[in-house]
């Protein structure tokens, strides 16, 4: 299934939905224009555009433009229980005067008077410009780019991937860096926000206790979006999302969290989680939760160089096997109705896979796919069984299909374990000679925590795991991919401290996957 028609599957799985806003939004229109040349400045308690601007989801000749409306954001945004008016431009410089497209849009209240605008009619593959008004305020200028044309030849894509930004554990200083780098795409794998309450050893703090609310978690993501440099990079490129748990609740698998609490119960904290999440990032209608329910996964292509398989490996998930943790794995590891996705999302994935006519297949995904065990000594067998070690036969249904299929250069980008590592995806991961079918460039934390006392046991089982390339746990950073149809080359930039908003950035190393030829290596 292409992605056009895919887009269309889902907006109509979303079409009651879509005509209820529909409705609302020629309602609030009529009763608010009555009232629109009165918004001034005096009409907000303080500047509404406090969390600035995104962009996200780039089509070849569309994209969605985001911002919300919120002159106090961490206090539930300081808004009147009513509809907003929204002026939205977009234009071919950076100055905004050279503008092609231009309309309003409503700041729904029910939405935290958030605003999804999706941009149409736009020339594929270049950069654009856009702006929000409302009243006499002005937001900041946000830059976007345009996905190739379908199938259009690309030479190149320069993009980097990320994941989980602990606000208490450091400051977005690798997001600074990040808004420098000659890209075009950002890729967001999860944690964007965290539910803890306050941790008061951080270099910031949490702005309430452990969130459960509907304002809990819009108020959470408020606090994230204030950060400049979180701002930044939003502003300066378009964003690919996906969640994984803290966008919820630490290690929770589809309805069961991490506390067993009542099913009922969960389902209405995760329904508050989904709803702030989408209020709050880049995405198209198709993305709006229904309750507890939302439609995440998805394809991005461009041109025929690459494509994105965005999966969503939380909402659709059995319970973590032999309850949870790093251990030896038990039989249900092994259960072959264990699932990381859910078996629709499965088949989508080999139906996406399967089409695809691009030269690089990017499965875009959360926990750590290959195999790692965390145990040296010979036997014995640790393993993280929130990652895919705990779900091995839904991995080896994959893996099974990238060998027997062989889609054109599969590679998986991952977040979640807050260290860098690469492997090289084995047919048999216990048999160091079979065949590699995949590579896995997993990414670090931007400021999440990984245990300083870990890193050398982990580094004393490298032996035990051939497949693994690399690994490093002392640093934050993202990952910088270049993509080109003849090669992949994944940087590992890190940041030389997340306690210092000045800390330096560098380049930990360098890995290329040839076309044709899974499987990583290092640059020297």
């Amino acid at each position: 299934m292409d992605f056009i028609n895919c887009d269309r599957l889902l907006a109509n799985r979303y079409k009651r939905r879509s005509v209820l806003l529909g409705a609302g939004f020629f309602t609030g229109l009529a009763l608010t224009s009555q009232w629109e040349p009165a918004l001034a400045t005096s009409r907000f308690s303080s500047y509404p555009f406090t969390l600035g601007v995104a962009s996200g989801d780039p089509l070849p000749d569309s994209v969605v433009l985001w911002t919300r409306l919120a002159p106090d954001p961490l206090n539930g945004g300081g808004m009147p229980p009513r509809n907003v008016v929204v002026h939205w431009e977009v234009a071919l410089d950076e100055n905004m005067r050279k503008v092609v497209r231009r309309g309003k849009t409503l700041a729904i209240a029910d939405l935290a008077h958030s605003v999804h605008v999706d941009v149409q009619g736009l020339e594929s593959n270049r950069w654009y410009w856009y702006q929000f008004r409302v009243g006499n305020e002005l937001s900041p200028i946000g830059r976007t780019r345009t996905a190739p044309a379908f199938h259009s030849f690309i030479k190149q894509l320069n993009y980097a991937f990320v994941s989980c930004q602990d606000w208490q554990n450091g400051f977005y200083t690798a997001y600074r860096h990040l808004a420098e780098e000659d890209i075009e795409l950002v890729v967001h794998l999860g944690d964007y926000i965290y539910e803890y309450g306050p941790e008061t050893n951080g270099p910031r703090q949490h702005n309430s206790p452990e969130i459960m609310t509907l304002t809990d978690y819009r108020n959470r993501h408020a606090l994230y979006k204030t950060d400049p440099n979180l701002q930044a990079v939003h502003a300066a490129f378009p964003w690919i999302v996906t969640w994984d748990d803290h966008e919820v609740e630490n290690n929770y698998a589809n309805l069961i969290s991490e506390d067993n609490v009542n099913p009922q119960v969960f389902a209405q904290r995760r329904a508050n989680a989904y709803k702030a999440y989408y209020e709050h990032m880049p995405l198209r209608l198709s993305s709006l939760p229904i309750g507890a329910n939302a439609q995440l996964y998805r394809h991005l292509s461009y041109g025929n160089l690459a494509q994105f398989h965005v999966l969503d490996t939380r909402q659709f998930r059995t319970d973590q096997p032999c309850n949870d943790g790093l251990k030896p794995r038990c039989l249900q590891a092994f259960d072959e109705n264990a699932t990381m996705t859910g078996l629709e999302q499965e088949r989508w994935l080999f139906q996406g896979l399967d089409k695809s006519l691009a030269r690089w297949n990017i499965i875009a995904q959360q926990t750590m796919f290959a195999q790692f065990d965390f145990d040296a000594r010979p036997e014995i067998g640790v393993f993280n069984l929130d990652q895919w070690d705990g779900y091995v036969a839904a991995r080896q249904r994959i893996v099974n299909y990238l060998n027997y299929r062989r889609p054109s250069n599969p590679v998986v980008i991952t977040g979640d374990i807050h260290s860098s590592w690469v492997h090289d995806v084995k047919v048999d991961f216990n048999n160091p000679s079979s065949a590699t079918v995949a590579t896995e460039f997993v990414g670090t934390s931007i400021t999440s925590d990984f245990p300083t006392s870990f890193i050398a046991p982990v580094q004393a089982a490298l032996s035990a795991n051939p497949h693994t390339k690399f690994f490093d746990g002392a640093f934050r950073g993202y990952v910088r991919c270049q993509v080109t149809p003849k090669q992949w080359q994944s940087d590992y930039r890190a940041v030389s401290s997340i306690v210092d908003p000045n800390a330096s950035i560098s380049t930990l190393a360098s890995f290329v996957v040839q076309d044709g030829q899974p499987g990583a290596y290092r640059q020297a």
